[in-house]
């Protein structure tokens, strides 16, 4: 047996012997020289590796040789830790072991959003990030936006969380060069991001079946199948269908009675299907095509013991996108995105305040809109990227004196990125430009903005996963349709609302003892200032649009998370966050509101999860709890909303058998029946339940 001197020469030896031959080949692989070189580097510096020879023995002693195997540990700092921005993170085991219901219970437990909810399954959920408001907060689903020029403001209650991996929000300015401009341009992002297959045969199916209170019912399919080598495709549908009918408590002074809630009901269907195809170049092309239809009724405000309403809606929505990506080189990236979006909407009312006694409106948006991504980087650690958006939008809509607009938006980004082992710095400026055509009318005026941003982290010591954090962004949001047009309420002469943002923050992850795997902890403070907001504002005869506003808003946001081996096979999992929150109208020092916290917005909220995992049963508890807010500009007793505490518990196992697993749930939601309201006037369900039943082969 050779010793081990000799057998370390021998190994440089082949090595050497091995580097000759590749460079005789230079020619034949110069197309694959840089894998190449990349699997020679972790060949020759990462030889500690476990490896076992199987190929036939080396030509000169014809014997095979074993590396001695050397173990080596790491930790890769979280994400939301080493960001220089703050970013928060919900996977799908996240979703499932919670319990999580809808696209708003989930994003409820990101710290700095606040979510406006209308109550039952198919109320109306918006979300706004650090108080700027709905508009200021892009949605993107698998890396496009969705758009909505009419209102400006997305309904996250239509994203199903059946086939979500990834739910992250970005708040200011991501890591992440290989963006549409139109991401840079907002003020913080929320990332849904769809599920990409991982089989090993030809197909793979998940069914589930999911009922509850309420008469809910929500079965959904997901079938994924291989068409080639490089092609798959998958097709996901869903139906929900549920009454919406729930009692609650009404309080009206000293007299309180039990009510029950009217006109929540809801049926949709929602199905998408994806394409996924590798070119022979390693490029890559997806293509998603989505249509969402329902029908649900509004159940409108409780007053004077009328708990009835009769508002309908319905919605049709159809977008088709592609993405494209190319990786040139090691210093070329390129992606490239298009889509098609139309959506349709009909409103409808009955009362004795319309002609007739109903009135029915119509809408219709069409978007076309196109992007392209390049990122060149020179070195390693330096990296610029270009970013260039194009968009055009149409409304259609039967109210009188529809001008019909049409948008035209073209977004340019210019961002650059600096990183090494200890420190990111990245910086971008955004140009806005937006022209609108009306057939009937005057048209606004032409818009145009430039918006930069910037943002480092600092790792002080190499040995300590510690990092100190800073952005700055400056971001705008143009006035939507329904603000220039809507019939009586428009104004034309609206000027976009601008937002500065400012924060800095510390984060921090390790493992301070042996029986705590890792704990990670962000800790941020930031201001946000608001100019020239766009409110309906009071005039001589009716309500208007109009710049009327001035906003500052200051908050601290905690998290943390940390991961618990107990016993073998036994885990804890522990997560929270807290906000304070200081949002004030500083518009006008005469008014009876200045200096009072902003509407619907409290000083202190929080969440906080539990997951227990063994073999036997999973155990999920999570609470969200929010103080109290006033639903009207002055902060005065009579227009207090009291605070409130939402728990959930969920339990669930696997059952695994030859060829499929079953996954058994069931969830208890508002767990303590706490009688609440998000926003005044519309109460929320008490308790209820869900159970669900998947199956996956």
């Amino acid at each position: 047996m050779p010793s081990r001197k000799g057998h370390e020469m021998h190994t440089v030896y082949i090595l050497f012997m091995n580097m000759q031959r590749i460079k005789s080949y230079r020619i034949v692989i110069n197309k694959h020289a840089y894998i190449l070189r990349l699997c020679l580097f972790f060949y020759l510096f990462l030889p500690p590796l476990h490896l076992h020879a199987q190929q036939k023995g080396d030509t000169i002693t014809n014997k095979t040789h074993e590396i001695p195997g050397v173990t080596i540990k790491a930790r890769r700092a979280p994400q939301k830790v080493s960001a220089a921005t703050p970013t928060q993170i919900i996977t799908k085991d996240n979703i499932e072991h919670l319990g999580l219901q809808n696209m708003a219970d989930a994003v409820r437990h990101f710290t700095g959003a606040n979510v406006k909810d209308y109550g039952g399954v198919g109320g109306l959920k918006t979300v706004s990030i650090r108080n700027l408001g709905a508009a200021h907060t892009a949605i993107s689903y698998d890396g496009i936006a969705v758009s909505n020029c009419q209102a400006g403001q997305i309904d996250i209650g239509r994203f199903s969380l059946d086939n979500v991996a990834l739910l992250s929000l970005a708040i200011g300015q991501g890591d992440n060069l290989l963006q549409p401009a139109r991401l840079y341009a907002s003020a913080g992002v929320l990332n849904i991001e769809t599920e990409v297959p991982l089989f090993t045969g030809k197909y793979s199916f998940q069914g589930r079946i999911k009922g509850g209170s309420y008469g809910m019912v929500n079965p959904s399919l997901r079938w994924a199948q291989r068409l080639g080598k490089q092609t798959t495709l998958t097709v996901d549908g869903n139906f929900l269908r549920a009454d919406g009918i729930y009692d609650f408590t009404l309080e009206n002074g000293k007299y309180t009675t039990k009510e029950r809630r009217y006109n929540s009901d809801i049926n949709s269907w929602h199905g998408e299907a994806n394409l996924f195809h590798t070119f022979k170049d390693s490029s890559e092309l997806s293509i998603k095509t989505y249509y969402f239809d329902s029908e649900r009724g509004l159940p409108g405000v409780v007053l004077l013991y009328n708990p009835n309403s009769y508002e309908r809606l319905w919605d049709k929505n159809f977008f088709t996108q592609v993405k494209y990506k190319k990786q040139f080189s090691p210093q070329w990236v390129l992606q490239a995105q298009g889509k098609y979006n139309y959506s349709k909407n009909k409103y409808q009312d009955e009362g004795a305040q319309y002609e007739g006694g109903i009135t029915t409106e119509h809408y219709r948006q069409n978007e076309y809109y196109l992007s392209a991504t390049i990122v060149y980087s020179p070195t390693k650690e330096f990296s610029l990227a270009l970013a260039q958006d194009g968009a055009i939008n149409t409304l259609w809509n039967n109210l009188q004196f529809c001008p019909y607009p049409t948008r035209y938006t073209s977004l340019t980004a210019f961002s650059a990125k600096y990183q090494t082992g200890q420190f990111t710095a990245m910086a971008s400026l955004v140009g806005t430009y937006l022209t609108e055509h009306v057939e009937n009318g005057e048209r606004p005026e032409d818009m145009s903005r430039l918006s930069p941003s910037a943002s480092i982290s600092f790792r002080p010591w190499k040995e300590q996963l510690f990092y100190i954090r800073a952005m700055y962004k400056s971001t705008f949001r143009t006035p939507t349709f329904n603000d220039l047009y809507y019939y009586r309420l428009g104004n034309r002469s609206l000027r976009p609302e601008k937002a500065q943002e400012y924060n800095i923050g510390i984060t921090w992850s390790g493992s301070p003892c042996s029986w705590i795997n890792n704990i990670s902890v962000t800790l941020d403070g930031y201001y946000n200032h608001v100019k020239d907001k766009i409110v309906a504002f009071p005039s001589t005869y009716v309500w208007r649009m109009a710049n009327y506003g001035k906003a500052h808003i200051s908050g601290v946001d905690f998290t943390f998370s940390t991961f618990i081996p107990i016993i073998p096979q036994v885990d804890l999992r522990i997560a929270g966050g807290y906000t304070w929150q200081k949002a004030i109208d500083v518009t006008s020092s005469s008014t009876s509101n200045y200096k009072d916290q902003l509407p619907y917005t409290p000083e202190h909220s929080g969440n906080g999860n539990v997951i227990v995992e063994t073999p036997w049963v999973n155990v999920g508890y999570s609470v969200v709890g929010v103080g109290k807010r006033y639903y009207l500009s002055q902060n005065i007793p009579d227009y207090k909303i009291d605070g409130y505490t939402d728990h959930t518990l969920s339990v669930s196992h696997a059952f695994k058998f030859s060829r499929y697993t079953l996954t058994l749930q069931a969830e208890v939601i508002n767990l303590l029946n706490k009688q609440y309201e998000v926003i005044k006037y519309y109460p929320m369900p008490g308790r209820n339940w869900q159970v669900s039943g998947t199956i996956q082969f």
